[in-house]
């Protein structure tokens, strides 16, 4: 028997329950992980409230680290003891312990610590999609984040900052914009008090940015096509504010030619040569110093309720973890 956080049905944080939970041997191909610690991400409220629909009840959570208990029949090159981390793919982090299929994993080296691993592996596999695959950030590059104090903008100012580029990021207090600064951000906007496309504008000498990275969704994606240049990309990755309506084709070729991506990591880890690099690449350039993962707040996982209340009112900063 274990425990963990399970909804039943969808809401707000008051479904989530911290139940008990019957967990058996692990299966074929499957390892039994015990916690150390498991990240906290926009998706996991996403998926309790109904937006991203699933299945019930469950257990919620997609990324975690801890140390393997147990081994099923036919896994190979992995052990009992070893530190492993995963995110994203199979749900069931806020527990304890749980059985995953052993091909998710990826082993820890000795330079990344159990909760820096739940506080960055999604968020900065996230950022790696980002700055990588959606839109190939390069040196000399102009770029708009938003929410770029919080945990995938946190880690997306600095690695940009890393490749050569200029980030422009928005955030939501004074207090946020200096976080921003210290990570790597030139130049962070207060949405609350200034127009961020105005100072995009003022910023870029009226040209735009070639790509921004939209994770607030409905109340600044009309503004954030406006930050773009011809054929400039808008990344929509998140739904902070709720979704965003549908864009007209016509719409996109009326602004400037744009593109508009909407990805999730989920394809972009479902290949195990894409996760392992993906995975690689992050763990070197934390190990550089180049990026460096703040954990803002942890609360014990029999309080997750508390710890969704806090992100979705925007009161966290960085990363935060839950711990058993």
């Amino acid at each position: 028997m274990t425990k963990a956080i399970r909804i039943h049905e969808t809401g707000g944080p008051e479904v989530l329950k911290w139940e008990d939970v019957e967990l058996g041997d692990p299966g074929d191909g499957e390892v039994r992980i015990k916690h150390s610690a498991s990240g906290l991400n926009f998706i996991d409220c996403y998926q309790r409230s109904g937006l991203y629909p699933i299945e019930l009840p469950i257990t919620l959570g997609t990324e975690g680290a801890g140390v393997i208990e147990a081994l099923g029949p036919g896994v190979e090159g992995l052990e009992i003891g070893q530190r492993v981390a995963y995110a994203g793919g199979q749900m069931g982090s806020y527990s304890e312990a749980r059985n995953i299929s052993a091909g998710v994993l990826v082993p820890l080296p000795d330079s990344i610590e159990d909760q820096t691993a739940a506080a960055m592996m999604l968020k900065g596999m996230t950022s790696h999609m980002l700055l990588f695959k959606c839109y190939v950030v390069k040196p000399g590059d102009t770029i708009l984040v938003h929410a770029a104090a919080g945990g995938v903008g946190s880690i997306m100012c600095q690695w940009a900052n890393a490749l050569g580029a200029t980030v422009i990021g928005t955030v939501g207090s004074d207090e946020k914009a200096e976080k921003a600064k210290s990570n790597g951000c030139h130049h962070p906007i207060n949405y609350s008090t200034e127009d961020f496309a105005e100072r995009v504008s003022e910023i870029t000498d009226g040209k735009g940015v070639p790509v921004v990275y939209e994770s607030i969704g409905k109340n600044t994606y009309e503004k954030s096509m406006d930050c773009l240049e011809n054929f400039g990309t808008l990344v929509n990755f998140g739904n902070a504010s709720g979704p965003i309506p549908a864009i007209e084709p016509l719409e996109l070729m009326r602004r400037g030619s744009l593109a508009l991506s909407r990805p999730t990591l989920f394809n972009y880890t479902a290949d195990q040569e894409m996760r392992l690099k993906a995975a690689g690449d992050l763990f070197d350039v934390v190990g550089s110093g180049k990026v460096k993962i703040e954990i803002g707040q942890t609360f014990p996982l029999s309080e997750t309720a508390a710890a969704h209340t806090a992100l979705e009112s925007r009161q966290t900063m960085g990363s935060t973890i839950l711990l058993p």
